[in-house]
């Protein structure tokens, strides 16, 4: 066995938390060259930290070793979700005319989830449909705040808000759970759950942002990676298309596990309590599995990699994989086939700074504005802040 190359440095001291968080393609792209290894070893979040940024390593520690590293099992109710019908409701052009790309298609995702899981509609319950859309928010933006619960008169922490509005959207569900017979909300009572609280545990987890988000970056970087391209209609070749925008921009920057006892990771050793991260834009761009990695070609997924859809990791991968991906795709597939057969699109102005951040969710750092217009050519629609 051998070392990990790099330093965890001393406890708090060495912590590298910030440096990751301001910049972490940055960050590891800097440490992949210093210690020419796609594996090299910080400290994250107070705990000494491996970090994975090849295929090999990725393929390791979710696939093959998945077991020796925790984390809460999440294929609870897999089978029951691709039973459901889904009507998918793409927003109205004159909806959509105030809003950024982003914007657009969160505000799109939200409705997605919380019609298809709760039965909340906005055309039916407008208010109800906000109250839970401003709930999600405050929990999502707090949930990844400093984790410091503190209330004085006038102020309340991040944290604080993201658990006072963790406890109102479990009041919503529960009573859902409890008065609704039908669609998905109604199928969880047939499932063998180890107790009363695990329906609304996963109802909280299917509803919260994380979805709707994921949607946003995809569709997002679709929009402007076909905005440079021509827009192609072939089933397959959009397939190829999504798979590279997935691979490019993953609206995720990684996970992490922690080690259950003493094991090896591409030949180095990782000692028990350690912390391992997966960093999927890196993986993702590994040069030893994908040629021109940072070059958009979709053509790649019918050459030399086709068949490597399990070496990307954008929603995990190997056993403990995201349930959500599947369903995810179904909406991203869905809401591109639309766009295609009734928008053609063009960045407006044609240069703008596409410069990415990638925490919490990837995305352009400033707000790409796009044009819009309807295929019969009556109607252009303006997707810009403050427009």
């Amino acid at each position: 066995m051998t070392k990990l190359p790099g330093n965890a440095g001393v406890s708090l001291l060495g912590d590298k938390s910030l440096e990751f968080y301001r910049d972490p393609v940055s960050f590891c792209q800097q440490r992949i060259e210093k210690h020419r290894s796609r594996m090299f070893l910080c400290r994250l979040m107070n705990r000494p930290t491996a970090f994975i940024c090849s295929v090999q390593g990725m393929r390791e520690l979710l696939c093959e070793k998945s077991s020796l590293f925790l984390k809460d099992p999440t294929d609870l109710m897999t089978n029951i979700i691709f039973n459901l019908s889904i009507n998918f409701p793409f927003p109205t052009p004159h909806a959509l005319n105030t809003k950024s790309v982003y914007t657009a298609f969160k505000s799109l995702g939200t409705e997605l989830v919380l019609g298809l899981f709760l039965n909340v509609r906005a055309e039916k319950q407008p208010e109800l449909f906000q109250e839970i859309s401003q709930l999600c928010t405050q929990h999502w933006h707090g949930l990844i705040s400093a984790p410091v619960n503190v209330k004085v008169p006038m102020w309340s922490s991040g944290f604080s808000i993201a658990l006072d509005a963790r406890n109102k959207l479990m009041d919503i569900i529960k009573d859902k759970l409890e008065n609704d017979k039908e669609g998905f909300v109604g199928s969880l009572g047939s499932l063998p759950l180890p107790d009363s609280s695990s329906a609304a545990q996963h109802l909280l987890l299917f509803i919260s942002a994380l979805i709707p988000k994921a949607l946003a970056s995809l569709l997002t970087s679709f929009t402007l990676a076909l905005a440079r391209r021509q827009a192609a209609e072939d089933p397959d070749y959009l397939c190829r298309v999504l798979l590279e925008v997935q691979r490019l921009w993953p609206p995720f920057i990684g996970g992490r596990r922690i080690a259950d006892q003493d094991s090896t990771l591409m030949g180095f050793h990782v000692p028990k309590d350690f912390g391992v991260i997966y960093i999927s834009h890196a993986v993702h761009r590994d040069p030893e599995v994908f040629q021109e990695p940072d070059a958009f070609l979709p053509e790649r997924w019918s050459g030399r990699n086709e068949g490597h859809e399990h070496f990307l990791c954008s929603f995990g991968n190997g056993p403990r994989s995201c349930i959500g991906a599947k369903l995810t795709n179904v909406f991203l597939k869905e809401a591109c086939v639309y766009l295609l057969n009734n928008f053609d699109w063009c960045l407006d102005p044609p240069v703008q700074n596409l410069e990415y951040k990638w925490l919490p969710v990837s995305r352009p750092a400033n707000p790409p504005t796009v044009t819009f217009t309807q295929r019969d050519h009556t109607l252009s629609v303006y997707f810009c802040e403050g427009f």
